[in-house]
């Protein structure tokens, strides 16, 4: 058992992983900037500790000030969270120099799977399905060239250290080619200080579903599911759900069992998600590992009856897995939105203040992850994220209803925010029939973006009116 838990994090991330070392009974320090003194996480610690002031550089992605802030507080681990230090292969080769635990995999590991490229190396190796792709980095427009000649357009130009949409180029033709190749690279080295890229075939609107997995020090790796996170703008995910809805039950199983040797081949601990396109004949290809808890995975929990952060701190601590994978049939069905600080109707802008009125919604098959309370000031250093609320229901048709529900019950004032988005989002017929894919939200809001509204009575009533009512709790 450890001693004490470091949270590297903040926001609601911070709050859930104190939430699973109190159900552990394992003290917690919260890492903090001056930004955060007053935040929620900081406020419900067993102890905090400051560690820099507001800029992230400074604070919460400051390597010396993090793992001093561990020793100095007694604690014998470190938990990442996401974002920030979370799949960083130094921090978690430091941890192990000094004698900390590391809660995510080995630092060979995030090294070696955050590197595209190796990435699909390594798939390849196991068998996982690739799409046609370039076998290393590409240097320079003339070997880009050769390889478009033999696969065609259109091409993805894709950063090997990327994440989010950066370093990206889709190209057409080789005239965008020409342009997209060197503008990925600049962008590629301003964002993660490695200009590499890679070249893949592109798909034009498939699905984006992940597979949920876990492994153990003693070999041992399961598949918890699968998730569709192909609601996205700009790259950026703003609705998930578990299973993937219109997903025939053979693609589903082999999609899991390719998942858990892929993860199998990358020796992986801990918890860890491997991401796939689906095209629109339901053929799968390995896109990328993320080394690390995502932000959507509450709705596995909710499906499954697992704790991942509890999990995660588990298998750090040494135990060996313990869940039946025959256990994990997901039962019903969970939706999370992501609620942010931004404007829908004004091309997502973001937006800073203080929340003058917090109401999280309840009722059955619902929960709220956030970190907000009434008073609470939006910080603009950082990712905005408000909160995540997700329902559960016995199908896919009371799983919307009730985040329906939930986010009409939903007030936030004193800031701008996304739950008229997500309100009128989650109404949509289409959405509602699960014809998903990665270009859903430019459609949708191409559509009905001047339906967009903060008043809930003007939210596409029409479909609210066609969704079957439910009643009852999990």
């Amino acid at each position: 058992m450890f001693r004490k838990i470091l949270i590297a994090n903040r926001g609601e991330i911070a709050l859930r992983i104190l939430r699973a070392c109190r159900d552990l009974d394992i003290p917690a320090v919260v890492a903090y900037s001056v930004a955060d003194r007053d935040s929620l996480p900081v406020r419900l610690a067993d102890e905090a500790v400051c560690i820099g002031p507001a800029p992230a550089a400074r604070s919460y992605n400051n390597i010396p000030a993090v793992i001093s802030a561990a020793l100095v507080t007694g604690c014998d681990a470190i938990h990442p969270g996401y974002g920030f230090l979370a799949e960083n292969a130094y921090l978690a080769d430091i941890c192990q120099q000094v004698g900390l635990a590391f809660i995510g995999p080995r630092s060979d590991v995030i090294e070696k799977m955050g590197n595209k490229a190796e990435a699909r190396r390594v798939m390849r190796e196991a068998g996982v399905p690739l799409l046609p792709g370039t076998p290393g980095i590409v240097g320079s427009l003339s070997e880009a060239r050769e390889f478009t000649r033999k696969i065609g357009f259109p091409v993805v130009i894709k950063a090997v250290a990327g994440g989010g949409g950066r370093g990206m180029r889709v190209a057409n033709n080789d005239a965008e080619l020409a342009r997209g190749l060197p503008l990925a690279q600049a962008e590629a080295e301003a964002a993660f200080g490695n200009g590499d890229v890679y070249i893949e075939r592109f798909l034009d609107r498939p699905r984006h579903v992940e597979v949920q997995v876990l492994g153990d020090e003693h070999g041992n790796v399961i598949a918890l599911g699968e998730r569709d996170c192909s609601l996205q703008r700009r790259h950026q995910k703003v609705l998930e759900e578990a299973p993937a809805p219109n997903l025939p039950k053979k693609v589903r199983d082999n999609l899991l069992r390719t998942a858990q040797k892929g993860a199998k081949s990358a020796n992986y601990t801990s918890a860890g998600t491997l991401e796939f396109l689906l095209d629109q004949e339901g053929r799968f290809y390995f896109m990328e590992m993320n080394t690390r808890i995502q932000v959507e995975h509450p709705i596995t929990e909710e499906v499954t009856g697992t704790d991942l952060v509890k999990e995660q701190i588990l298998i750090a601590m040494g135990e060996k897995l313990t869940l039946n994978p025959r256990s994990l049939e997901p039962n019903g069905h969970a939706i999370e939105v992501r609620i942010t600080a931004e404007d829908a109707t004004n091309d997502f802008m973001p937006s800073v203040g203080t929340v003058d009125t917090w109401v999280a919604p309840g009722g059955p098959g619902v929960r709220v992850d956030s970190h907000l309370f009434n008073g609470y000031t939006v910080p603009s250093n950082y990712d905005s994220l408000l909160a995540k609320i997700i329902t559960w229901g016995k199908d896919r048709d009371e799983a919307a209803a009730r985040m329906q529900r939930a986010l009409r019950e939903t007030i936030i004032t004193g800031i701008t925010h996304t739950v008229p988005f997500h309100r009128a989002l989650v109404a949509d017929q289409r959405f509602l029939a699960g014809e998903v894919h990665t270009g859903f939200i430019p459609d949708f809001l191409e559509r009905v973006g001047s339906r967009i509204t903060d008043d809930t009575r003007e939210v596409d009533d029409e479909a609210l009116d066609a969704m079957p009512a439910r009643t009852g709790g999990r």
